[in-house]
């Protein structure tokens, strides 16, 4: 039986992981190697690491703290922001990334999604996609959720994923940072139409968010937070002995 993933997010702004809510008034909270470092060692299944002003500032990554970051962790990292080329794709995997994660520059180029699947793989491709809703549909936003693309959410991620994208990452933009759990309506839908691995993100304020996330949708692949393990709110070993407990396959 394959096991769900539990993945800490890094929010890197200036070399600082940062965290808001409903991606606005941002605040420092530590190091990204630090951190990286930390969850590394505590039981994480994989870590995430956004430079989340690259593509509002229309920017490269930042590759020293990355690079910094993949030399201290011993678990898979996946790296987005500011992913707009082939070249991109190539810089971030030569600093120690193992999956490239793309959300603007796909919205700019879908033709990017097909191109790097063909030369790295669709395991190395992961589609991000921001959403939210607006009257009765989910529509996609970007430059950090800054921007309305006008995007059906569904549609664009059942898109992505015939171009060759291998995962998914839903965050929802509703539920991002208020800590009142998943957005499981959103979630379902998505699983609906695909059938690679989906992480859910956005929403999760307590271990029992989890439980419920994987236990209403246990086509779900992933959970993915932030602050509750920023802050030390959840820890991973307890989480997945919760899940463990609750009859959800995890590696202890």
């Amino acid at each position: 039986m394959i096991t769900k993933r539990i993945i800490p997010c890094l929010d890197v702004r200036d070399g600082r992981v940062v965290k808001g809510v409903n991606f606005e008034g941002l605040s420092d909270v530590s190091s990204p190697v630090e951190l990286g470092r930390y969850y590394s060692e505590c039981g994480a299944d994989e870590l995430v690491f956004y430079d989340i002003t690259a593509s509002h500032e229309r920017r490269a990554l930042f590759t020293d703290v990355l690079r910094e970051v993949a030399s201290t962790i011993f678990i898979p990292l996946t790296v987005g922001g500011g992913i707009n080329s082939l070249d991109d794709f190539d810089r971030v995997l030569k600093c120690g990334a193992d999956k490239v994660s793309v959300n603007s520059g796909a919205i700019k180029n879908p033709n990017l999604i097909y191109d790097a699947a063909k030369r790295y793989g669709d395991q190395c491709v992961v589609l991000s996609v921001d959403a939210k809703r607006v009257g009765d549909s989910y529509r996609v936003f970007a430059r950090g959720g800054r921007e309305d693309t006008g995007l059906d959410a569904i549609e664009w991620i059942r898109r992505g994923v015939d171009m060759g994208a291998g995962e998914i990452v839903l965050n929802s933009i509703d539920t991002d940072g208020v800590r009142r759990g998943f957005d499981i309506e959103m979630l379902r839908a998505v699983t609906a139409v695909v059938d690679v691995p989906v992480i859910a993100s956005g929403g999760a304020g307590s271990a029992e968010d989890f439980v419920r996330l994987f236990c209403e949708l246990p086509d779900v692949d992933a959970g993915l937070a932030a602050s509750i393990f920023h802050f030390g709110e959840v820890k991973i070993s307890e989480l997945k002995a919760l899940l463990a407990e609750a009859g959800i396959p995890v590696r202890i």
